[in-house]
């Protein structure tokens, strides 16, 4: 999915465990969990990142793209298949500044293993640690995606994705799922497509 803003009208498209040392009361117990629950998650922090919109920016065009994607979405696949590329490219000669928002919506569809919001996650850890190889990695994780009701891409087998493209040294942030709190604390911010929205030229 993707949202065009900057003025242009290139295209938008539709797109732990909790250790308690000591005896301590039910009803701070309850807070405590409570407050867990709904503390932010940890921001990623990095050149290309924006920690409090979540973007990953690549390029430094006039013109501002920007695309929220989940790993296992077949809509988002698609449109990375036709568009990827592309958008790549245009962002490499800083012809548009392209920016990237991994969300999680298809947790639920990976039988449990949060698929979803670990490769989001996995995103961050990449253009944390190794931005150059970000795009590359978002490219060969949608070429590697898995099927909606499936277990999805493991943490070892994302890591593998990581390294093939010059992001080993996010190895440890992706194993820790770092950011899955973050992806499914900006997730909700994901901007509603509107119906008629303009595909890029072909």
């Amino acid at each position: 999915m993707a949202a065009a803003k900057g003025g242009t009208n290139w295209f938008a498209v539709v797109i732990a465990t909790i250790t308690v040392v000591a005896i301590v009361g039910v009803g701070a117990l309850v807070v405590f969990l409570n407050n867990r629950a709904t503390a932010p998650g940890a921001a990623p922090e990095g050149a290309i990142i924006n920690s409090e919109t979540g973007a990953i920016s690549f390029g430094d065009g006039p013109d501002t793209i920007a695309v929220y994607l989940d790993f296992m979405c077949p809509a988002c696949g698609s449109f990375e298949a036709q568009y990827g590329d592309l958008l790549a490219e245009a962002a490499g000669d800083d012809t548009i500044t392209l920016e990237v928002h991994p969300i999680a919506i298809q947790d639920h569809l990976s039988q449990g293993t949060e698929f979803s919001s670990r490769a989001a996650s996995a995103m961050y850890c990449v253009a944390s640690e190794a931005p150059e190889a970000g795009l590359d990695f978002q490219l060969q994780m949608f070429a590697n995606q898995p099927a909606q009701g499936t277990t999805g891409l493991s943490d070892e087998q994302i890591i593998a994705i990581a390294e093939q493209t010059g992001g080993g040294a996010a190895a440890d942030c992706i194993s820790d799922g770092t950011y899955k709190k973050f992806v499914r604390d900006r997730t909700p911010e994901t901007p509603r497509v509107r119906r008629g929205s303009r595909r890029p030229p072909s």
